[in-house]
Order: C-alpha cells, then structure tokens, then sequence
C-alpha cells in the first residue's frame, strides 16, 4: 500500500494492511511540535503580511505608487526569501532542522521590529528583506520534521494543523493591524525617547515583531525526531547528482506540480495583498473596519479550508482516487476562475466581501494536500531541497510576482487606483485557470511516482 493510501485510509482498511505497515500513534511530543510549528507559522504570516494594511499610511509618508509599494510586499521580501530557499532546505537534508528554525524565527522578529524603526523606503525595503531571508528557514526545516514525526496515515492531518498558521496570521495581521494602527494614531509617545518620534505604521512593526521571542524560546523544548526511511532510502546523505536525477526521472509529476501550485499561490497572495485596498478605496471603509471584518472571515475561512481538505481527499480515496491528495487542488483552482471573475462585478461592500471569502476557503483547500502528497512522492533524504524548490517557485509567483502584476494592472493599464478590484480579478482568474492546466497534467505523474515509494 502506498504512503498516500495509507495516510487516507479507513480504520477498517487500515486494520487489513500488515502490521510493519502500521506505524504507532504519534506522542505528545509531536502534538506539541505542531502546537510550536503552528505558532512560528502564524507570527510568520504575522510579520510578513501586516503591511498590507498599511498601505495608506506608508503611501502618504514615502509618496509611492502602488508599484513601488509592492515591491515591499513583494520583492524586497521574495528576493532574499527565493535566495536562501535552497540552503536552507540542503541544511535540513542534512543537519539539524531544530537548530534551523529557532536561528530563523529570532531573526525574522528582529528584522519585523527593524522595518519599525526605518526612516525611508530603502531601509524598509532591506530591513523586509532581512524578514524574507530568514523566513526561509521555516518550510523546508517544519515540513521535513512534521513528516518524521508523525505516522503516514496522519501525515496530512499534521499537515492541515501546520497550515492554519498562513490564515490565522493573516487574520491576526489584519484584525490587529487595524485596530492597533488606529490606536496608536492617538498614543501621545513624546514623552518617550526614541518613540515619540514613530509614526502609528512603525509602532504596529514594533509591536509585531515582538510575539516571534516568545516562539524562539519555546522551540528551545522541542526535540529533534530520528529521520524515517523508506525501504529504498540508504540513510545516507543522498548526493546532490542523485537528487538531481531524482527529480529528472520523475519531472511528468515535479515539474507540473511546481508549476501548477506556484500559480495557485498567486491567489493565494494577491487577495490578502489588494483586498484591503480595494475595500478601502472602492467602497471608503476604514482600516479599522476592513481589518476586523475581512481579517476575521480570512482566519474563519481559510482554517477550515485548510482543515476540509484531507476530509475532502479521504472521500475521494474511498471512492478509488489514490491521486486524491492532488485531485482537490485541481478542482480547487478550477473553482477559483469564477470566483475571481465575479470580483470585477462586484456593486457593494457586502458582495466583495462574499467574495473573498470563497476565494479564502477556496484557496487553502488544497495546501495540506499539496504539501502532504509532495513529501509522500519524495525520498526522505531529499523533502527539505524539493520542499525549497516548492517554496522557491511559489515565492517567485505568488510572493515576487502577485503584488506586483495587480499593481501594474493598476497603475498602467487602467491607470486609477480605484481600478484594483479590477486588477486583482483578471490576476487571479488566470491564475487559477493555469493552476488547474498544469496540476491536471501532474495526476498522472502522481500516480506512477506512487507506485515507486
């Protein structure tokens, strides 16, 4: 039985797999893994998409265009975030993945709090890029240690956990955002050296930044789980040549999978990034009121999507889908083409924000999958660099590149602000139409990479 029938499989059609197949339940510890994974996932998204809510007040201080203002939501933080990507993911190939991720949740929350203290655009714009750098360290170090500390079976369970942290954090960035960047517009700081002289938007960095200490000294408890090998896996370091020729001779699944959940991932930023904004200036809400309602329907909605999945999935697999882990992000980003298209029509702030709030749930339906059915398909001693790779081609496209397309769109082609809710529907519909292209091209692939492990 492979590892994905397994992970979806019945009590009862567990009960009838050999009793080597069966792999004990996982212990308190690894709960607790998840707890402290789930925690270090959220303060990330805290930290990296909090400045969507400060787009106003950092226009208004820095004079920029929206294409200069998403490149600090996209570039500043892609480029390092892409850069280290990769050596992150061998270091967690190869050494201790606990060490990993507490060096990189410390430096991620020292660089939020430093886009606090920036004086101009560029030092934001680096003191982000030192947020992306060290964010890196987290997908490939957490994904490699979640899949050894849990039996297959509950692989994606796990999985679904760890990836409430994008939603909750989104959330969380946006409900506080509002609210703190609200009330720190009428704190009288005069008084206090150094802080007097913040603007609202760089005490809500400051504040932001803060959460991530408390994560680092928690992760100090966590343990280091013994890697799990498959029946083919040496328990060796596996060569760079051999991991190489790995992903040649299974490209017809890597290859369209990459492809097809880093166009998923446009959607995935671009709503968070322009959301606001559209509400903002299409329909004159404040921050306050846009952070609090579409904050909380983003955390609601995108948890239980990402929790719905692997129910989802196990009812495809009782149904003969052994694909099933890579079939609901198919139907997802089908499901995402009129969702998208329905925002251009949209004639109130009510219907907007029904709207996104079927895209939330819809495009974190399938990212346990995903994420599950990727180091299911990958030898043990290579999930860090596929899962790098993952990230790499998903932060080029959603993180580098959604800001910006919807900007451009904005600024360039239509040529008025209030044009974003515009923009940010063209960008996601076709981003969901050639995420469906390219994931439907990799069931095949899946299913014969299966049958390899």
């Amino acid at each position: 039985m492979s590892g994905a029938t397994i992970a979806l499989a019945e009590p009862e059609e567990q009960a009838a797999t050999s009793v080597a197949e069966i792999e004990p339940a996982p212990r308190a510890a690894a709960w607790y893994l998840i707890f402290v994974l789930t925690l270090a996932y959220t303060v990330s998204f805290v930290d990296r998409q909090v400045l969507n809510l400060l787009v106003a007040p950092l226009k208004a201080d820095f004079g920029l265009s929206d294409t200069r203002l998403s490149l600090l939501q996209g570039l500043a933080f892609t480029t390092a975030y892409i850069l280290f990507s990769p050596l992150f993911g061998r270091l967690a190939d190869t050494g201790s993945r606990r060490r990993i991720l507490i060096g990189g949740v410390g430096l991620w929350s020292l660089g939020t709090s430093l886009c606090g203290l920036a004086r101009g655009y560029w030092q934001l714009f680096f003191a982000r890029a030192a947020v992306g750098g060290a964010e890196a360290s987290l997908t490939p170090a957490a994904w490699s240690i979640i899949a050894d500390s849990f039996p297959t079976r509950m692989i994606p369970r796990a999985f679904s956990i760890f990836l409430m942290g994008p939603y909750i954090g989104g959330g969380l960035a946006l409900i506080f955002g509002g609210l703190l960047l609200e009330a720190a517009d009428g704190w009288d700081l005069s008084a206090v050296p150094y802080l007097g002289a913040l603007q609202p938007w760089q005490v809500v960095f400051l504040v932001a930044g803060l959460p991530g200490f408390a994560i680092m000294l928690m992760m100090l408890s966590i343990r280091e789980p013994a890697r799990k090998l498959a029946a083919k896996d040496s328990g060796q370091r596996m060569p760079l040549a051999q991991v190489w020729q790995t992903f040649r001779d299974r490209r017809d699944f890597y290859g369209n999978f990459y492809a097809g959940m880093a166009s998923l991932v446009i959607v995935l930023y671009a709503f968070p990034a322009w959301m606001p904004a559209l509400l903002m200036r299409r329909f004159g809400a404040s921050a306050s009121t846009v952070g609090v309602q579409y904050g909380v329907a983003v955390l609601i909605t995108g948890s239980i999507g990402v929790l719905a999945g692997p129910v989802i999935a196990g009812w495809l697999q009782r149904r003969g889908r052994i694909d099933a882990l890579m079939r609901v992000p198919f139907f997802a980003a089908l499901a995402l083409v009129p969702i998208s298209l329905a925002l251009a029509f949209a004639p109130s702030y009510e219907f907007a924000m029904v709207v996104a709030t079927l895209a939330s749930f819809t495009y974190s339906l399938p990212q346990a999958l995903a994420s599950s059915g990727l180091q299911m398909a990958t030898p043990n001693r290579m999930r860090g660099i596929s899962s790098s790779v993952y990230v790499f081609v998903a932060s080029v496209m959603g993180l580098g590149a959604a800001p910006t397309i919807v900007a451009l769109l904005t600024d360039h082609v239509f040529a008025d602000e209030r044009s974003v809710g515009l923009s940010l529907s063209l960008t996601c519909a076709v981003a969901g139409a050639v995420s469906a292209f390219f994931v439907g091209r990799a069931l095949r692939g899946y299913r014969r990479v299966l049958t390899l492990q």
